[in-house]
Protein backbone atom coordinates (compact mmCIF):
# COMPACT_ATOMS: atom_id res chain seq x y z
CA UNK A 1 0.00 0.00 0.00
CA UNK A 2 1.25 3.48 -0.89
CA UNK A 3 1.72 5.92 1.96
CA UNK A 4 0.21 9.41 1.87
CA UNK A 5 3.45 11.08 0.74
CA UNK A 6 3.85 8.69 -2.20
CA UNK A 7 0.25 9.12 -3.28
CA UNK A 8 0.21 12.92 -3.16
CA UNK A 9 3.70 14.00 -4.12
CA UNK A 10 2.77 15.23 -7.62
CA UNK A 11 2.46 19.04 -7.62
CA UNK A 12 -0.63 20.90 -8.79
CA UNK A 13 1.32 21.99 -11.88
CA UNK A 14 1.41 18.34 -12.99
CA UNK A 15 5.21 18.50 -12.70
CA UNK A 16 5.27 20.45 -15.97
CA UNK A 17 6.48 23.82 -14.67
CA UNK A 18 9.90 24.85 -15.93
CA UNK A 19 10.05 22.04 -18.47
CA UNK A 20 10.47 22.41 -22.24
CA UNK A 21 8.30 20.77 -24.89
CA UNK A 22 8.36 20.53 -28.65
CA UNK A 23 4.89 20.26 -30.21
CA UNK A 24 4.98 19.42 -33.89
CA UNK A 25 2.00 20.27 -36.06
CA UNK A 26 1.19 22.93 -33.49
CA UNK A 27 -0.52 25.37 -35.83
CA UNK A 28 -4.14 25.47 -36.98
CA UNK A 29 -6.19 27.51 -39.40
CA UNK A 30 -7.32 30.86 -37.99
CA UNK A 31 -8.23 30.65 -34.33
CA UNK A 32 -9.31 27.01 -34.62
CA UNK A 33 -8.25 24.50 -32.00
CA UNK A 34 -6.49 21.52 -33.52
CA UNK A 35 -4.93 18.70 -31.53
CA UNK A 36 -1.44 20.20 -31.57
CA UNK A 37 -2.52 23.75 -30.77
CA UNK A 38 -4.63 22.51 -27.85
CA UNK A 39 -1.73 20.51 -26.41
CA UNK A 40 0.63 23.46 -26.77
CA UNK A 41 -1.74 25.85 -25.00
CA UNK A 42 -2.49 23.42 -22.18
CA UNK A 43 1.18 22.62 -21.60
CA UNK A 44 1.97 26.33 -21.47
CA UNK A 45 -0.82 26.92 -18.96
CA UNK A 46 0.91 24.42 -16.68
CA UNK A 47 4.19 26.32 -16.91
CA UNK A 48 5.94 24.46 -19.73
CA UNK A 49 7.91 26.45 -22.27
CA UNK A 50 6.61 25.28 -25.63
CA UNK A 51 8.31 25.28 -29.02
CA UNK A 52 5.42 25.29 -31.49
CA UNK A 53 6.49 23.73 -34.78
CA UNK A 54 4.63 23.96 -38.05
CA UNK A 55 5.50 23.97 -41.73
CA UNK A 56 3.48 27.19 -41.95
CA UNK A 57 5.18 29.45 -39.42
CA UNK A 58 2.27 31.92 -39.46
CA UNK A 59 0.05 29.22 -37.96
CA UNK A 60 2.66 28.44 -35.31
CA UNK A 61 2.94 32.14 -34.48
CA UNK A 62 -0.81 32.36 -33.96
CA UNK A 63 -0.60 29.49 -31.47
CA UNK A 64 2.19 31.33 -29.65
CA UNK A 65 0.03 34.47 -29.52
CA UNK A 66 -2.72 32.43 -27.89
CA UNK A 67 -0.23 30.96 -25.42
CA UNK A 68 1.13 34.38 -24.50
CA UNK A 69 -2.36 35.83 -24.13
CA UNK A 70 -2.82 33.32 -21.32
CA UNK A 71 0.44 34.25 -19.65
CA UNK A 72 2.45 31.32 -21.01
CA UNK A 73 5.71 31.12 -22.93
CA UNK A 74 5.92 29.88 -26.51
CA UNK A 75 8.33 29.99 -29.42
CA UNK A 76 7.23 29.57 -33.05
CA UNK A 77 9.49 27.47 -35.25
CA UNK A 78 9.14 26.78 -38.96
CA UNK A 79 10.09 23.24 -39.96
CA UNK A 80 9.19 20.46 -42.35
CA UNK A 81 9.35 17.42 -40.09
CA UNK A 82 9.79 15.07 -43.06
CA UNK A 83 13.35 16.46 -43.26
CA UNK A 84 15.93 15.12 -40.84
CA UNK A 85 17.81 18.42 -40.92
CA UNK A 86 14.71 20.34 -39.82
CA UNK A 87 14.06 17.88 -36.99
CA UNK A 88 17.65 18.31 -35.81
CA UNK A 89 17.31 22.10 -36.02
CA UNK A 90 14.22 22.14 -33.79
CA UNK A 91 15.98 20.14 -31.09
CA UNK A 92 19.10 22.27 -31.42
CA UNK A 93 16.97 25.40 -30.93
CA UNK A 94 15.53 23.93 -27.73
CA UNK A 95 18.97 23.16 -26.32
CA UNK A 96 20.48 26.47 -27.39
CA UNK A 97 17.64 28.60 -26.01
CA UNK A 98 16.58 26.66 -22.93
CA UNK A 99 19.40 24.20 -22.28
CA UNK A 100 17.05 21.26 -22.12
CA UNK A 101 14.29 19.22 -23.77
CA UNK A 102 11.80 17.29 -21.70
CA UNK A 103 8.80 16.52 -23.90
CA UNK A 104 7.89 15.79 -27.51
CA UNK A 105 4.35 15.79 -28.85
CA UNK A 106 4.46 14.18 -32.31
CA UNK A 107 1.34 15.53 -33.94
CA UNK A 108 2.03 15.78 -37.70
CA UNK A 109 -0.31 13.83 -39.96
CA UNK A 110 -2.42 13.76 -43.12
CA UNK A 111 -5.41 11.71 -44.20
CA UNK A 112 -6.29 9.44 -47.10
CA UNK A 113 -9.23 7.36 -48.30
CA UNK A 114 -9.66 4.16 -50.25
CA UNK A 115 -8.43 0.58 -50.51
CA UNK A 116 -5.01 -0.66 -51.59
CA UNK A 117 -6.46 -0.89 -55.10
CA UNK A 118 -7.59 2.74 -55.02
CA UNK A 119 -4.42 4.15 -53.45
CA UNK A 120 -1.62 5.30 -55.74
CA UNK A 121 1.97 4.38 -54.96
CA UNK A 122 2.84 8.07 -54.70
CA UNK A 123 0.03 8.74 -52.23
CA UNK A 124 0.95 5.66 -50.17
CA UNK A 125 4.58 6.74 -49.85
CA UNK A 126 3.63 10.33 -49.03
CA UNK A 127 1.29 9.14 -46.29
CA UNK A 128 3.95 6.96 -44.68
CA UNK A 129 6.49 9.77 -44.93
CA UNK A 130 4.25 12.32 -43.22
CA UNK A 131 2.50 10.08 -40.70
CA UNK A 132 5.35 7.77 -39.68
CA UNK A 133 8.72 9.13 -40.79
CA UNK A 134 8.12 12.48 -39.07
CA UNK A 135 7.66 10.75 -35.73
CA UNK A 136 10.72 8.56 -36.26
CA UNK A 137 12.88 11.54 -37.22
CA UNK A 138 11.62 13.83 -34.46
CA UNK A 139 12.23 11.16 -31.82
CA UNK A 140 15.61 10.22 -33.29
CA UNK A 141 16.88 13.73 -32.62
CA UNK A 142 14.90 14.47 -29.46
CA UNK A 143 15.87 11.39 -27.46
CA UNK A 144 19.61 12.18 -27.20
CA UNK A 145 18.69 15.65 -25.91
CA UNK A 146 16.31 14.12 -23.35
CA UNK A 147 19.10 11.83 -22.18
CA UNK A 148 21.18 14.92 -21.43
CA UNK A 149 18.25 16.37 -19.48
CA UNK A 150 17.94 13.16 -17.45
CA UNK A 151 14.85 11.71 -19.10
CA UNK A 152 11.60 12.85 -20.64
CA UNK A 153 8.36 11.81 -22.27
CA UNK A 154 7.03 11.47 -25.80
CA UNK A 155 3.48 11.25 -27.07
CA UNK A 156 2.77 10.09 -30.61
CA UNK A 157 -0.66 10.85 -32.06
CA UNK A 158 -2.22 7.87 -33.84
CA UNK A 159 -5.95 7.29 -34.59
CA UNK A 160 -8.75 4.88 -33.84
CA UNK A 161 -8.52 4.00 -37.54
CA UNK A 162 -5.52 1.87 -36.54
CA UNK A 163 -7.80 -0.11 -34.23
CA UNK A 164 -10.95 -0.38 -36.38
CA UNK A 165 -9.99 0.18 -40.04
CA UNK A 166 -12.92 1.03 -42.28
CA UNK A 167 -12.31 2.49 -45.72
CA UNK A 168 -9.07 4.35 -44.98
CA UNK A 169 -6.59 1.57 -45.61
CA UNK A 170 -3.32 3.46 -46.11
CA UNK A 171 -4.17 5.88 -43.30
CA UNK A 172 -5.03 2.98 -40.98
CA UNK A 173 -1.74 1.26 -41.77
CA UNK A 174 0.27 4.42 -41.10
CA UNK A 175 -1.47 4.98 -37.79
CA UNK A 176 -0.98 1.34 -36.85
CA UNK A 177 2.72 1.84 -37.48
CA UNK A 178 2.64 4.77 -35.04
CA UNK A 179 1.33 2.47 -32.31
CA UNK A 180 4.01 -0.13 -33.05
CA UNK A 181 6.69 2.57 -33.05
CA UNK A 182 5.41 3.83 -29.70
CA UNK A 183 5.59 0.42 -28.06
CA UNK A 184 9.05 -0.34 -29.44
CA UNK A 185 10.43 3.03 -28.33
CA UNK A 186 8.93 2.56 -24.88
CA UNK A 187 10.93 -0.67 -24.49
CA UNK A 188 14.10 0.76 -26.00
CA UNK A 189 14.22 3.96 -23.99
CA UNK A 190 12.45 3.17 -20.72
CA UNK A 191 15.77 2.36 -19.01
CA UNK A 192 16.90 5.88 -19.94
CA UNK A 193 13.98 7.44 -18.08
CA UNK A 194 12.07 8.25 -21.26
CA UNK A 195 8.41 7.30 -21.41
CA UNK A 196 6.70 6.89 -24.79
CA UNK A 197 2.93 6.75 -25.15
CA UNK A 198 0.32 7.19 -27.82
CA UNK A 199 -3.06 8.93 -28.14
CA UNK A 200 -5.61 7.53 -30.59
CA UNK A 201 -8.21 10.22 -31.33
CA UNK A 202 -11.67 9.44 -32.56
CA UNK A 203 -13.61 11.68 -34.99
CA UNK A 204 -12.88 14.95 -33.21
CA UNK A 205 -14.04 18.18 -34.84
CA UNK A 206 -10.91 20.17 -35.67
CA UNK A 207 -9.84 22.68 -38.33
CA UNK A 208 -8.31 19.86 -40.38
CA UNK A 209 -11.78 18.34 -40.59
CA UNK A 210 -14.04 21.32 -41.14
CA UNK A 211 -11.64 23.14 -43.48
CA UNK A 212 -12.35 20.44 -46.06
CA UNK A 213 -16.07 21.00 -45.83
CA UNK A 214 -18.66 19.05 -43.87
CA UNK A 215 -22.43 19.29 -43.89
CA UNK A 216 -24.36 19.80 -40.69
CA UNK A 217 -25.92 16.37 -41.16
CA UNK A 218 -22.52 14.68 -41.50
CA UNK A 219 -21.25 16.47 -38.44
CA UNK A 220 -24.24 15.31 -36.44
CA UNK A 221 -23.78 11.72 -37.60
CA UNK A 222 -20.19 11.83 -36.39
CA UNK A 223 -21.34 13.14 -33.02
CA UNK A 224 -24.04 10.51 -32.52
CA UNK A 225 -21.72 7.69 -33.62
CA UNK A 226 -20.05 7.79 -30.21
CA UNK A 227 -21.39 6.03 -27.15
CA UNK A 228 -21.48 9.34 -25.29
CA UNK A 229 -23.33 11.13 -28.13
CA UNK A 230 -21.12 14.19 -27.71
CA UNK A 231 -18.69 15.84 -30.12
CA UNK A 232 -14.98 15.60 -29.41
CA UNK A 233 -12.64 18.54 -29.96
CA UNK A 234 -8.94 19.27 -30.08
CA UNK A 235 -9.10 20.13 -26.38
CA UNK A 236 -9.97 16.51 -25.57
CA UNK A 237 -6.83 15.34 -27.33
CA UNK A 238 -4.73 18.13 -25.81
CA UNK A 239 -5.77 17.16 -22.29
CA UNK A 240 -4.85 13.53 -22.98
CA UNK A 241 -1.43 14.54 -24.31
CA UNK A 242 -0.75 16.77 -21.30
CA UNK A 243 -1.70 13.97 -18.92
CA UNK A 244 0.59 11.44 -20.61
CA UNK A 245 3.51 13.89 -20.58
CA UNK A 246 2.95 14.87 -16.96
CA UNK A 247 4.19 13.32 -13.74
CA UNK A 248 0.71 11.94 -13.14
CA UNK A 249 1.56 9.39 -15.85
CA UNK A 250 4.98 8.55 -14.39
CA UNK A 251 4.15 4.80 -14.35
CA UNK A 252 2.63 4.66 -17.83
CA UNK A 253 4.61 3.83 -20.95
CA UNK A 254 3.95 1.96 -24.18
CA UNK A 255 0.25 2.67 -23.78
CA UNK A 256 -2.29 3.73 -26.42
CA UNK A 257 -4.94 5.98 -24.89
CA UNK A 258 -8.13 5.95 -26.97
CA UNK A 259 -9.96 9.29 -26.83
CA UNK A 260 -13.11 8.78 -28.87
CA UNK A 261 -16.20 9.05 -26.67
CA UNK A 262 -16.75 5.33 -27.17
CA UNK A 263 -16.87 5.49 -30.98
CA UNK A 264 -14.87 2.28 -31.33
CA UNK A 265 -17.54 0.55 -29.24
CA UNK A 266 -20.62 1.77 -31.00
CA UNK A 267 -19.99 3.11 -34.51
CA UNK A 268 -21.11 0.59 -37.17
CA UNK A 269 -19.31 2.26 -40.06
CA UNK A 270 -17.32 5.31 -41.02
CA UNK A 271 -19.23 8.40 -42.06
CA UNK A 272 -18.28 9.72 -45.50
CA UNK A 273 -18.66 13.37 -44.52
CA UNK A 274 -15.12 14.09 -43.39
CA UNK A 275 -11.82 12.74 -42.16
CA UNK A 276 -10.69 12.41 -38.57
CA UNK A 277 -10.18 9.60 -36.16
Amino acid sequence: MLDAQTRFDVPDSWGLTGKVAIVTGGGAAGDGIGNGRAAAILLARAGTRVIVVDRDVALAKRTVEMIEAGGGHGLAFQADMTRASDCAAVVEASMDRYGRLDYLDNNVGIGSRGTVVDETEESWRRLMTVNVDTMFLAAKHAIPAMRRTGGGAIVNVSSISALRPRGLTAYSVSKGAVIALTRAMAVDHGPEGIRVNCVAPGPVYTPMVYSRGMSAASRDRRRTASALKVEGTGWDIGHAVRFLLSDFARYITGHTLVVDGGTTLSAPERDSGGAGG
